[in-house]
């Protein structure tokens, strides 16, 4: 894959943009990756028609420069909100179950433990955030983003499986297998064989908005697609399934970027093709 650096320019002054090229890609589409910024991917050079692609981006984004803009503006403000609440050190804000914790962490020197550990714990004398400790096991090497994620994905494991007995019976249905991933394009997926998949970064989220997205998977058993009859099945889960699904639309950035400054991996927010 080559990825170049480029500048368009639109009515509302220039945007730098990253040019890639793939020989998976069919047309033109454009994302906004939460490191990268705006990202154009296009069909190789050598496939017709794409040998020299950048009329047609820039048209493509003169079509969309309120869309793009509109996210990268949003983009730098949530990117500095993150930064505010101190990114991953002792000390800092973390969102988990909707709610941002203090992080205090343990050295490995000051831990009995050979393997790193995190618990949450209320907050001291009752008033400000909860507190999730990180007590560093001296064994232990892997990072700090390493730890809170396996940590987070544990119990995003234990509060999905906890929703689906809660839920499937209910539905008449029954997942052949559950499967909890870092997803980046969705929160949550269901295959006609009956395979569920979630994203662990439900966890970070409200409980409300992690059983809207196991009921969503669970009612793709009995009915694909999004039509009315799906729908009713969720609402007669969960009836404010739209508060929650906008929750997630709008908390996207940041339970996505929340491992970021230790070197999590990229993904992709908000995305338009042609």
């Amino acid at each position: 894959m080559e990825v170049e650096e480029r500048v368009a320019s639109l009515p509302g002054g220039s945007i730098r943009y990253l040019l890639r090229r793939s020989a998976r890609s069919r047309g033109l589409r454009v994302t906004i990756d939460r490191r990268s910024g705006a990202v154009v991917s296009v069909p190789v050079a050598t496939r017709r028609g794409w040998s020299r692609p950048e009329p047609a981006i820039e048209r493509f984004l003169a079509e969309r420069e309120a869309w793009l803009r509109r996210h990268l503006d949003r983009q730098v403000r949530e990117r500095t909100t993150l930064e505010a609440r101190g990114g991953l050190r002792d000390g800092a804000l973390v969102r988990y179950r909707g709610e941002l914790h203090r992080l205090a962490i343990v050295p490995a020197e000051a831990s009995a433990s050979r393997r790193s550990t995190v618990s949450r714990e209320p907050a001291p004398n009752g008033s400000g955030a909860d507190v999730l400790v990180v007590r560093l096991g001296a064994a232990d090497r892997r990072d700090l983003s390493a730890v809170l994620a396996d940590s987070f994905r544990a119990r995003a494991r234990r509060s999905i499986e906890r929703e689906i007995a809660r839920h499937a019976g209910a539905l008449e249905v029954t997942p052949s297998r559950v499967t909890i991933r870092d997803t980046r394009s969705r929160w949550g997926s269901a295959s006609r064989s009956g395979a569920l998949s979630f994203s662990w970064r439900l966890v970070l989220a409200p409980p409300e908005a992690l059983e809207t997205v196991v009921v969503h998977e669970l009612a793709h058993l009995r009915v694909f697609g999004h039509g009315p009859k799906f729908w009713a099945l969720v609402a007669s889960r969960r009836p404010d399934h739209a508060t929650w699904r906008r929750w997630l639309r709008e908390h996207s950035f940041e339970l996505h970027a929340a491992l970021d400054e230790i070197g999590a991996p990229a993904g992709r927010d908000e995305r338009v093709g042609s």
